[in-house]
């Protein structure tokens, strides 16, 4: 929270980045390594779609 100078900055950044974390955080204990890569490789390529729109 140091680095930034305005609180709008900050939310704006979270905002954001809360999105992005949950859409590729993993509860990487809870799967098997097989069905772990499968579903980030989904997330990328979700992910991938909807930015190139």
């Amino acid at each position: 929270m140091l680095r930034f100078r305005r609180m709008r900055s900050l939310q704006k950044f979270v905002s954001v980045h809360t999105h992005v974390r949950n859409h590729f955080n993993q509860e990487r204990h809870l799967y098997s390594r097989f069905s772990l890569n499968l579903n980030l490789m989904t997330a990328l390529a979700e992910w991938r779609q909807l930015s190139a729109a």
